[in-house]
């Protein structure tokens, strides 16, 4: 079904109710918002944008994100959000490779990019200019295109840390796979709830639009468009029942930002996190600041937001025996998702055993936009290699030891950084920490740390040894210590590995060195 009938029903039962917000401020009802998308649509249809080809977004958050974004759905085209933070050059080359006739662009996005396109590319429509404004005012589609659960609806390109980025074709099936999944696994959504756009709407953030559209709720963007941990503990409260999609980086800014300011998140009713690896001591202390009001998600663009997730109640709980180690999970396979867990030869493993995670369901795409070979790699017998690695517990819940790529072979023994990892933000002196491998002419690899201090700390890497000693097996304690400001991330948060390889490789690497004063 195309996503655009959510929003034409939504809009005939509750077409009063206020759908698109710039903070406190309504800037249009349902049915303005239909209205908006249906006119668009028409629009494009004008402009020769037929079913199945693509328009493509790039802009930060804004209110008219969601405007277009609908009114490519009523045309039955296909919607390539592009995240507004790459360079318009990266940006050029997916509106290439994805053959987009159109894009829509902001002030900040417009300018560089139609430098980056240069003459003979697709036609950029500024958000905040007339023509924007004509497009929404066009007579209207008098429905939206009809799509089935087959048709491409988003075409979502990953972020491309090794490479050119592929684009993932998530078809309309999928979109409602994952919605659905959603009300099952994740949360519920009531009319009057808010959802607050600070993560990238190109991405995860934007994927959970539709079960509040769905719901009739309100769509929020926050003045400043994106992330601000003090902004969104003062909004939220004026808001009231806000839900939001978060990377563990903001989650653990958030709470940063609640502990110092003596708030417990007022407002929030729900974040969910995901994206990347939510340390256990991370978890733990966000629920003891701010109350159980956080929910886990596991998913990849291939999956979107759609294989596990582990509830408020199991992220909250203290009781049960075994909590520490669901809490260390990522929960359990969606009500839309299979999971597995798979050798190198592809025969499933049982529970405890760790490799690969497989996972196959109606939320799997299938495949990559013009990539016929990467999407053979990626998908064996209908099941998707996500080139995690983990485990299976015999409740079913998840745990992630690492990216296949990231794990570390040391004299012929497996070493995960992140279980390495999760050992060193137990201690006070460190706010964030990233274990890589190395060469070693004797064992192939060693584990070596990289650690960032906690305001006004400075870890020792004596005390860092003997706390990994004390914790895990000798063999993967880290063999040296470098230091960081912070950890090098991409535009979602996520740490680059390839960039501290990268430092290790030229001899820029800091030591991390005692503190003055303890060699006694």
């Amino acid at each position: 079904m195309n996503p655009a009938n959510w929003l034409v029903r939504t809009a005939q039962i509750a077409p009063e109710a206020p759908a698109l917000m710039i903070d406190e401020t309504p800037r249009g009802d349902y049915a303005a918002f239909a209205r908006a998308a249906a006119g668009i649509g028409a629009a494009l249809r004008a402009r020769g944008v037929a079913p199945g080809e693509r328009a493509a977004l790039f802009m930060p958050n804004r209110v008219e994100f969601l405007e277009a974004l609908y009114g490519i759905w009523f045309a039955g085209a296909v919607a390539a959000p592009i995240n507004a933070r790459l360079h318009p050059r990266e940006a050029a080359w997916i509106l290439e490779h994805c053959g987009a006739r159109l894009v829509f662009a902001a002030p900040q996005t417009a300018a560089a990019l139609r430098e980056a396109i240069g003459p003979g590319g697709p036609e950029i429509v500024d958000v905040a200019e007339d023509a924007f404004a004509a497009m929404r005012k066009a007579p209207p589609l008098p429905a939206p295109a009809p799509m089935t659960a087959e048709d491409p609806a988003w075409l979502f390109y990953t972020s491309g840390t090794t490479g050119r980025p592929k684009g993932v074709v998530i078809h309309a099936g999928a979109l409602m796979a994952m919605t659905l999944s959603y009300f099952a696994d994740v949360d519920e959504v009531r009319p009057g709830d808010a959802a607050l756009y600070a993560a990238p709407m190109s991405h995860g953030a934007g994927l959970y639009n539709f079960m509040h559209v769905i719901r009739g709720a309100r769509h929020v963007v926050p003045p400043s468009g994106g992330f601000d941990a003090d902004e969104i503990l003062d909004l939220a409260p004026r808001l009231g029942d806000v839900h939001m999609f978060a990377a563990p980086t903001m989650v653990r800014r958030l709470v940063d930002r609640a502990r110092a300011r003596g708030l417990r998140g007022e407002g929030l009713r729900t974040v969910v996190y995901g994206g990347g690896p939510m340390y256990l001591a991370d978890i733990e202390e966000a629920v003891a600041v701010m109350g159980p009001r956080f929910v886990q998600i596991y998913g990849q663009g291939e999956c979107p937001m759609c294989i596990t997730a582990l509830s408020r109640r199991h992220v909250a709980d203290r009781a049960h025996p075994r909590w520490r180690a669901r809490l260390a999970s990522v929960g359990r396979a969606q009500s839309a998702t299979e999971i597995r867990i798979a050798g190198p030869d592809g025969a499933p493993l049982p529970p405890g055993r760790v490799g690969e995670i497989e996972v196959r369901g109606p939320a799997v795409m299938r495949g990559y936009w013009n990539a016929p070979e990467a999407t053979a790699r990626a998908l064996r017998d209908g099941w998707l290699r996500t080139g995690d690695v983990g485990a299976l517990d015999e409740e079913g819940f998840l745990t992630l030891h690492d990216r296949s790529k990231d794990v570390v072979i040391s004299g012929g023994s497996n070493i995960y950084p992140r279980e390495v990892e999760e050992v060193l933000l137990q201690h006070p002196a460190v706010h964030e920490a990233a274990c890589v491998g190395r060469p070693h002419p004797e064992w192939g690899e060693e584990l070596v740390a990289f650690v960032c201090p906690a305001p006004g700390a400075a870890p020792d890497p004596a005390e860092l040894e003997a706390l990994c000693l004390s914790r895990i097996a000798r063999y993967k304690r880290p063999r040296a210590w470098f230091a960081l400001p912070e950890l090098p991330k991409n535009n979602y948060g996520k740490v680059l590995k390839t960039e501290l390889r990268r430092m290790l490789a030229e001899g820029r690497a800091r030591p991390l060195e005692a503190p003055q004063g303890d060699e006694a």
